[in-house]
């Protein structure tokens, strides 16, 4: 059993973004995400290790929404730290957040609108929640909630070209002001997302978080997905097919059965939904 400072409570537009972690439930999440260093400041070393850290202990995933279990973020802090489960932008970056403001950071929570390929167009605003920290002087995007992204945080500066263990990354300005953070490829870029600098509350996303949980045109509730980076590629299950990269190989496998879904989940995520 947590203590209730590890719950965040919503109450409409009065939302207060999240109550700080007691020295207990920060203390389980440091242990979840592997973090062994106790000394812990508001450094830029801290933060590229806590993202990382967290990037590569924590999946991305939505398996509740096809389990038939309603997504509500004040349960974020248990299901992740003590259900040793994953989630998705708005429970782990939301989590994040709470753990870079109790340890001092000066972090913000942004909006980001994620790149459709099928349309070629972005979705509404609140689409993806994302961060920003501010560090002697310099604004970094930092986000923990993306599927495949950097595994460090990105320098908040248009047209230079950001070297990370997950790729080349670049920011560039668009015509309508908002920033479009993209990845680069031998030949040509990726767009991830669209963002702007602007500060938001969590009651802000949770108009989003219900349309992605519920409708029938969310990509969320037409395909289940788990997905890991490890240190030396990925491990991704879509539907009932399993996708193992390390390096340059990829191995794939179709889950045949809800028993072989479910032995894949904990052999390669630890979890039991």
């Amino acid at each position: 059993m947590h203590s209730e400072s590890g719950k965040k409570y919503f109450s409409g537009r009065n939302l207060i973004h999240f109550m700080f972690l007691s020295k207990t439930d920060r203390s389980a999440y440091l242990k979840r995400i592997g973090f062994e260093k106790t000394d812990l400041v508001p450094s830029f070393e801290d933060l590229c290790v806590l993202q990382r850290v967290h990037l590569l202990s924590v999946p991305f995933e939505n398996l509740d929404i096809h389990l038939g279990r309603k997504i509500a973020l004040e349960n974020s802090f248990d299901k992740i730290v003590f259900q040793w489960r994953g989630g998705f932008c708005y429970e782990l970056n939301g989590l994040f957040y709470q753990l870079l403001k109790d340890i001092g950071f000066n972090v913000q929570i942004i909006s980001g609108r994620v790149y459709n390929k099928a349309k070629k167009s972005y979705p509404p605003e609140f689409d993806h929640m994302a961060l920003t920290v501010k560090l002697n002087g310099q604004e970094y995007l930092v986000d923990v909630g993306n599927g495949e992204f950097a595994l460090q945080p990105l320098i908040v500066k248009p047209d230079i070209v950001q070297v990370d263990p997950r790729g080349k990354f670049i920011i560039e300005k668009t015509e309508d002001d908002y920033l479009l953070v993209s990845k680069i490829g031998d030949d040509d870029k990726t767009p991830q997302y669209i963002f702007t600098l602007e500060p938001r509350i969590v009651a802000d996303f949770l108009p989003m978080l219900h349309y992605q949980q519920t409708s029938p045109d969310s990509h969320f509730v037409k395909n289940r997905l788990c997905t890991l980076p490890t240190e030396t590629g990925r491990i991704t299950i879509s539907g009932n097919t399993i996708k193992i990269k390390i390096g340059e190989t990829v191995e794939e496998k179709s889950l045949a059965s809800d028993e072989e879904f479910q032995k894949a989940l904990f052999d390669h995520f630890g979890i039991r939904p």
